[in-house]
């Protein structure tokens, strides 16, 4: 009788088809990674750029914002005045999110146009 080292070949049967199903995962991924047609390139801009124009909308939206609640109170900037109301806040917010979403939605569009003119040069 030899000493299989507490191991059952059941066991060690398990192990390796545990690390075959993990080659083949492996094995996928690479040829989906090799297949994909985006460079790191693409995939920045189509990511990136995105991100940017939404976070500017924002941004711009906010000042716009905050140049109309001042000029609304006059210009004077008391404590009382500078508070907006909970109606304001809930407006400022939904618009602000939609403006930001609406945005960010079309530069995906027209960087994803982008990647796929660069993809058609290069075809040709």
């Amino acid at each position: 009788m030899t000493d299989t080292g507490g191991f059952s070949s059941d066991g060690a049967d398990a192990i390796v088809e545990r690390f075959h199903a993990i080659d083949d995962k492996v094995r996928d991924m690479t040829s989906s990674a090799e297949s994909d047609p985006d460079s790191l390139t693409d995939k920045i801009i189509k990511v990136v750029l995105p991100s940017l124009a939404g976070y500017l909308a924002g941004k711009i939206f906010q000042s716009v914002w905050d140049r109309a609640q001042t000029k609304r109170n006059g210009g004077i900037r008391s404590e009382e005045e500078q508070k907006q109301g909970t109606v304001a806040s809930l407006a400022f917010a939904v618009l602000s999110a939609a403006l930001t979403a609406l945005v960010s939605g079309l530069i995906d569009r027209g960087s994803q146009a982008l990647v796929d003119r660069r993809h058609q040069r290069s075809k040709d």
